[in-house]
């Protein structure tokens, strides 16, 4: 089954809003096998979405049309959708009573113009909308299907995975087509180009399924597809295809799906009933804040220190002044006594620091930008890593973070 997305809003078109309602549907039409092959931003016209109607019923089995269907004149969705399928509204008395229902959670009275919502397309059927008061409209017409949705995020993302999703994955194995199942593999510490290195022949790998490979400034993901007959085969083929990527490179995978390296690392410290304390100087909190944005981080979070400048090292971590002399606050020495400096203060089972150049000044030709220690200590060792990162400042910050995270997320799985 192939499928068009058709956003409606001049906002859209000049800019004002960055359309990711369009990237979103795409992404959960593809994960049950419906493959997007247009998708398309108009203005508030009824020329511009009679056009893209008449080319889909020609060209595509889905149509999911996002926007203009709120109460008011500029919201031009349902009264097109009438005039191309020839159709008239009648009022659906469950729609305007959940309308109703909304602005009485609200303790407000619902405005008479409302009712125009409750009005449905007499050949539609209704794809309930519980965070808003503009109902989803579902038309089959000729084998095709026409969805239109409200444009707000946050409407219409539950309608898309409660209800469309479920019955467009029943239609399409009803008409007998393959079951696509795509998963996703989280890397990081390791480049695209090296990665793809390490996999070696990919075919032996995959075989006849897919992958790909989709870097970013922090990590590389590796989305499987899987195409089979059933549900069944995609899932065994899958586990073998993972098998086999994670005897390759496993030590640079941390999650997966849209897992994010703190939440994978806070969940392994509370299995093991473990803390952890930071020591911060060239990644100025980020770790700390990352580590905090995870619900419950405080069962295993004890604190962290932010040494920008070497007497905040020496004073609140008790960096030795001669290591700084002798080495530098750039070093592996350094990074070594932060490390141990906050794991005392905070008394923490673990802790991990940070320190290095994220430029674009104070480099050297012995101590570049980018340049970056991460220093791990327990109570019975103490290190610290070496790593280039670029030299662009956003870019060294936020790897050196993901990078420190990944470290303690590596030792925590070698303590059984």
């Amino acid at each position: 089954m192939n499928a068009k997305v058709i956003s409606i809003g001049d906002e859209l078109l000049i800019g004002q809003i960055v359309n990711s309602n369009a990237s979103f549907i795409a992404e959960k039409l593809y994960s049950i096998g419906v493959q997007v092959q247009r998708i398309v931003t108009i203005s508030d016209t009824e020329k511009a979405l009679l056009d893209e109607l008449k080319e889909s019923s020609k060209k595509f089995d889905i149509t999911v049309i996002t926007g203009g269907l709120g109460p008011t004149h500029d919201d031009l969705t349902k009264p097109i959708l009438l005039k191309y399928f020839k159709d008239k509204t009648v009022l659906n008395k469950k729609v305007l009573n959940k309308i109703k229902s909304l602005f009485k959670a609200r303790n407000q009275v619902m405005p008479e113009v409302n009712v125009s919502q409750a009005m449905m397309p007499s050949k539609s059927e209704v794809i309930w909308n519980n965070n808003g008061t503009a109902p989803g409209i579902w038309i089959r017409k000729n084998k095709k299907i026409y969805i239109a949705l409200p444009g707000v995020p946050y409407e219409m993302k539950p309608m898309i995975t409660d209800f469309i999703l479920p019955k467009l994955r029943n239609y399409s194995q009803k008409k007998g087509e393959y079951y696509l199942l795509s998963k996703t593999l989280l890397t990081t510490g390791i480049s695209e180009s090296d990665l793809f290195e390490k996999m070696g022949d990919i075919n032996k790998i995959i075989g006849t399924h897919k992958l790909a490979f989709l870097p970013s400034s922090e990590i590389v993901r590796l989305r499987i597809d899987i195409k089979s007959k059933s549900k069944k085969d995609a899932i065994s083929d899958y586990k073998k295809i993972e098998k086999r990527i994670k005897e390759k490179a496993g030590e640079y995978i941390f999650g997966k799906e849209d897992e994010k390296i703190e939440e994978v690392l806070g969940k392994e410290l509370k299995k093991k009933n473990k803390t952890l304390s930071v020591a911060e100087s060239c990644t100025g909190g980020l770790i700390s804040a990352k580590i905090v944005d995870i619900p419950g981080s405080s069962d295993y979070y004890l604190g962290g220190v932010c040494s920008y400048s070497n007497d905040a090292k020496k004073k609140l971590l008790g960096v030795k002044n001669n290591s700084l002399k002798k080495f530098g606050a750039v070093s592996e020495q350094v990074a070594i006594e932060m490390a141990k400096g906050v794991r005392e203060k905070f008394k923490s089972d673990f802790a991990i620091s940070t320190t290095g150049i994220a430029g674009p000044t104070g480099g050297s030709k012995s101590k570049p930008v980018g340049l970056v220690y991460i220093g791990y200590s327990d109570k019975n060792k103490s290190y610290a890593n070496k790593y280039f990162f670029g030299d662009t400042r956003m870019k060294v910050i936020s790897r050196a973070t993901i990078t420190a995270l990944n470290l303690l997320k590596k030792e925590l799985e070698n303590i059984k």
